[in-house]
């Protein structure tokens, strides 16, 4: 699922254009989003791909949707 990450002060927000949703970062497997599992404040949780901690921000990745909603 395509999904835009946003950095908002000192955490990050998704937006899932395909919902138009728009809800913070809560959880995250790994000290940084790439690489690991991201879950959001509605419940929904994503796999993030493996990028470079530098990945400058914001930017639309594939990412795999794991849990949440009704997709």
């Amino acid at each position: 699922m395509k999904v835009m990450l946003i950095k908002k002060g000192e955490g990050y927000e998704i937006y899932v254009p395909k919902k138009d949703l728009e809800e913070p970062v809560v959880a995250m497997e790994k000290p940084g989003v790439w690489g690991g599992w991201v879950r959001l404040a509605n419940g929904w949780t994503f796999e993030m791909p493996d990028l470079p901690p530098e990945t400058k921000l914001p930017i639309t990745v594939d990412a795999r949707k794991l849990a949440g909603g009704d997709d």
